[in-house]
């Protein structure tokens, strides 16, 4: 058994300890949020925090999370309310929204680390790949969340 703290809960889970947090996460506690892309670390849309740093959980053995508080998507805010979800809705930022819930999450971890980025503190951050192409909108978003 292996004990994970995912959203200000524990959570016991019955799993392989080689097993990639992404599935742990989507497949045993049935968060859904977190997104498969790439399976190697790539794309980022299944980014989420580990102790406030962005990680990409579909290279990431549940055991090597240890006793690290996870942040996914689900623990971001119950009812949409946090400024990065307020932001992306403000400067329309989805398309397709395949990748926005790993890019939410790198953003939040960015301004943890950075509450007042630059654009070349962003375009450093923010690796996720967006096939729609919302890189500016991203931007403008995390500086409108930077100052809420």
């Amino acid at each position: 058994m292996i004990t994970l703290q995912v959203n200000g809960q524990a959570h016991e889970v019955d799993v392989d300890p080689d097993m990639p947090l992404l599935w742990v996460l989507r497949d045993t506690l049935g968060m859904m949020g977190t997104k498969f892309g790439c399976g190697i670390a790539q794309c980022g849309a299944c980014t989420v925090q580990v102790d406030g740093a962005a990680m990409r959980s579909c290279s990431v053995p549940v055991s090597a999370v240890g006793d690290g508080k996870i942040t996914t998507i689900e623990g971001l805010s119950v009812d949409g309310n946090h400024p990065i979800q307020k932001a992306w809705v403000e400067h329309q930022v989805p398309q397709c929204g395949y990748c926005q819930t790993g890019m939410m999450m790198a953003a939040d971890a960015l301004l943890k680390a950075k509450p007042q980025p630059t654009d070349a503190d962003i375009d450093a951050a923010m690796t996720n790949i967006c096939r729609c192409g919302t890189y500016p909108r991203v931007r403008a978003a995390i500086h409108t969340a930077a100052k809420a």
